[in-house]
């Protein structure tokens, strides 16, 4: 099995690309996989040229054939605006509108600051949901602060797991998938029948209810006058 990690980080050493790396190997920790890593500072000049061209430099087309061609995926881009860099959207906008379809996605974010923590689900998941990508539950972000946190590396092990699951051969085989229950025949007299104050369908005599006597009751008596 192929596992791509595709890194947004623009410095050098980045903490997009460390984030990279932990959620890699809690992932590889738990499935056997080839790690291929995709730098895109590295291909930012070859994605430029792709947009004026229409044709992808030899470097560019290998990393696309790559993220198409890998049995998981991890994508983790810095916060820019409160969203994730132009870098990583140009690379992605690049990407075969079919290649991801159905591929699992682990997604991570790295920010200064946690107001930027939801950054993964407005929008990274929206991103890859459009891509029919299997967008794995649990996305991390990471703010500067959350180095050397208990709950980051809870969330890194977590998100790795998840990831690795749906890796495994046969895994989204063994999801059970959904019954559909045949609806139960409805007494349409019983089902609009008033309830009782405790919730019982009741059967309701409206003679008994409003005081109304039947009119073939009230000409006997007439007549018996």
């Amino acid at each position: 099995m192929k596992l791509v990690v595709v890194s947004a980080g623009l410095g050098s050493p980045s903490s997009t690309r460390l984030l990279a790396d932990r959620l890699t190997a809690a992932t590889l920790g738990r499935v056997e996989a080839e790690p291929q890593v995709v730098e895109l500072r590295d291909l930012a000049t070859e994605i430029a040229q792709h947009f004026v061209t229409g044709f992808p430099p030899a470097r560019l087309a290998a990393a696309l054939d790559a993220v198409a061609a890998a049995d998981g995926l991890i994508a983790v881009t810095p916060v820019f605006a409160g969203s994730y860099s132009g870098l990583f959207k140009s690379f992605f906008d690049l990407i075969d509108k079919d290649a991801l379809t159905g591929k699992p996605v682990l997604l991570g974010a790295t920010g200064g600051t946690a107001r930027h923590s939801l950054v993964t689900e407005h929008a990274l998941r929206p991103l890859f949901s459009y891509l029919r990508a299997l967008v794995l539950p649990t996305a991390v972000y990471a703010a500067s602060e959350d180095w050397g946190e208990e709950g980051l590396a809870q969330r890194i092990a977590r998100a790795g797991a998840e990831l690795a699951r749906f890796m495994a051969p046969g895994a989204r085989d063994t999801v059970p998938a959904p019954t559909i229950e045949a609806a139960p025949d409805v007494d349409t007299s019983a089902a609009i029948a008033p309830r009782s104050l405790t919730g019982a369908i009741t059967s309701m005599d409206p003679t008994a209810a409003f005081g109304l006597v039947p009119f073939e009751q009230r000409l006997a008596a007439l007549r018996a006058d």
